[in-house]
């Protein structure tokens, strides 16, 4: 199968909003990260900021869990508390983004398991711990002191968010089709690498 979406998971402050961005832009197709959210979160009338965090509660409700498997309705919806609503509704955004568009770079948001019978071109960027809290200090602007909790905390939501919702598990690099670890390659090569992969993998599809 010929995959156009590309998908990435990233540990943070290994740059991979960064490098799906480069993607993206090398390639001429659009890129999806943050813009989720903020959809998402006008959909449930709420500030960004504040679904962000309800990310980070785990779905605990029966109903919730009956909806994983079924298509909810609006009323379905209103009945879930707002942190097991988070994925449902961005994973209705992200399925319409790709009946209307053909290709594009989906950064987080469980996207290769939501877009899986499309076809993705999975991928998942790492880094030391190291080279991630000089990135957040020097990049993101976050305080020296905080930078190492915050790293961890963050990779921790991002892997129960995906874990839970998706019954698989975030960091299991046999998930993916290409796992790179950008302290080494830097954000540039990544890219490309990317870029690479992904037509090789296309070209091999068409032969």
């Amino acid at each position: 199968m010929k995959r156009k979406i590309i998908t990435i998971e990233r540990q943070y402050g290994s740059g991979g909003s960064v490098i799906g961005k480069l993607v993206a832009d090398k390639l001429g197709i659009s890129y999806y990260n943050r813009s989720i959210l903020e959809e998402a979160a006008k959909k449930c009338g709420v500030e960004p900021e504040h679904l962000a965090s309800a990310e980070e509660n785990v779905p605990t409700s029966f109903l919730y869990s009956l909806m994983l498997s079924a298509n909810p309705n609006n009323s379905m919806l209103d009945n879930l508390p707002l942190s097991d609503k988070v994925f449902l509704i961005e994973s209705d955004i992200i399925r319409d983004i790709a009946e209307k568009e053909d290709s594009f770079v989906l950064v987080g948001r469980c996207g290769s398991y939501v877009l899986e019978d499309k076809g993705c071109f999975t991928v998942y960027i790492y880094s030391d711990m190291e080279s991630r809290t000089k990135r957040a200090i020097e990049e993101y602007g976050i305080p020296e002191r905080r930078a190492e909790t915050l790293i961890k905390k963050t990779d921790k939501r991002r892997e129960t968010f995906y874990n839970v919702n998706t019954g698989r598990m975030w960091q299991d690099k046999e998930g993916y089709f290409l796992c790179l670890n950008s302290a080494l390659l830097t954000d540039e090569v990544c890219a490309d690498l990317i870029i690479e992969a992904y037509k090789r993998y296309n070209n091999a599809q068409n032969d």
